[in-house]
């Protein structure tokens, strides 16, 4: 059986190597670093990671860039079949991200990380894995960004507020009422959005909502669905803020 400990992953002789785990609802993986770059992707389910002071939102068609040496941890959403790609520090000749990057996993990359999954974690050079490594880590530079990053603060008022709107993004409660609960003024929490997020309030739960809309759209949720379980006015509303925002429209996210 393929081992399941990522510590396997990180000195093999080949540049890259994929793990494959499974993980059950609600499971967490304590924050942890690795000596390799690493690829994190869900074929099913969807992940929480928290780096970078910030939550990113992986669902099974996103993947996740955490370049070697950095703290993050996770949270499994539904059961998670995660795919992991280590890799070995300059291994690409195209460079790669100094922090971390949510990107689209394009069908290419979906189907060589699957076939890579059923060889062993050594092989010879020549031998098919090989191949299939080598064009993984060719497409590593063609993979796009997406925008759907969560920037945490460090103020316990303002990190009550974010973790509820993050259980529950279509929260239509103004900025004045969450004040109220967490024990300060509006003033100061839409001060404290701008200095600790870079975000302004309705900013921080657009992109809150974006990111969950992601995942039901993912499990096929229609667009009139996900704009009612968001707390948009309709599925245009909501449709007008995804162009504005992400500059595309719901069918262009599944």
């Amino acid at each position: 059986m393929k081992s399941i400990d990522p510590a396997d992953y990180q000195r093999t002789r080949s540049p890259a190597a994929i793990m494959s785990k499974t993980y059950v609802h609600g499971a967490e993986v304590a924050a942890h670093t690795h000596r390799r770059n690493q690829l994190i992707w869900a074929e099913t389910g969807l992940m929480h990671v928290r780096a970078e002071a910030s939550v990113w939102v992986v669902p099974s068609q996103r993947a996740l860039w955490v370049p070697a040496s950095l703290m993050h941890s996770l949270r499994m959403v539904g059961e998670v079949r995660m795919r992991t790609l280590y890799v070995e520090p300059n291994a690409t000749t195209q460079g790669t991200p100094a922090g971390c990057k949510l990107v689209l996993i394009s069908p290419l990359m979906r189907e060589l990380i699957l076939d890579a999954t059923r060889w062993p974690v050594e092989y010879r050079p020549g031998d098919r894995l090989d191949h299939v490594l080598t064009l993984i880590l060719d497409e590593l530079g063609a993979l796009k960004a997406q925008p759907l990053r969560l920037p945490l603060p460090e103020d316990a008022r303002l990190m009550r507020l974010c973790e509820a709107l993050i259980t529950d993004p279509g929260n239509q409660r103004t900025l004045e009422q969450w004040a109220y609960d967490v024990g300060a003024s509006s003033r100061t929490l839409a001060r404290l959005f701008a200095r600790e997020t870079g975000m302004r309030f309705v900013d921080w739960r657009n992109q809150a909502r974006l990111a969950r809309a992601v995942t039901l759209l993912a499990n096929k949720a229609s667009v009139a669905d996900v704009a009612l379980r968001l707390g948009y006015a309709s599925p245009s509303a909501f449709t007008a803020m995804m162009r504005r925002t992400l500059g595309c429209v719901p069918r262009d996210l599944v």
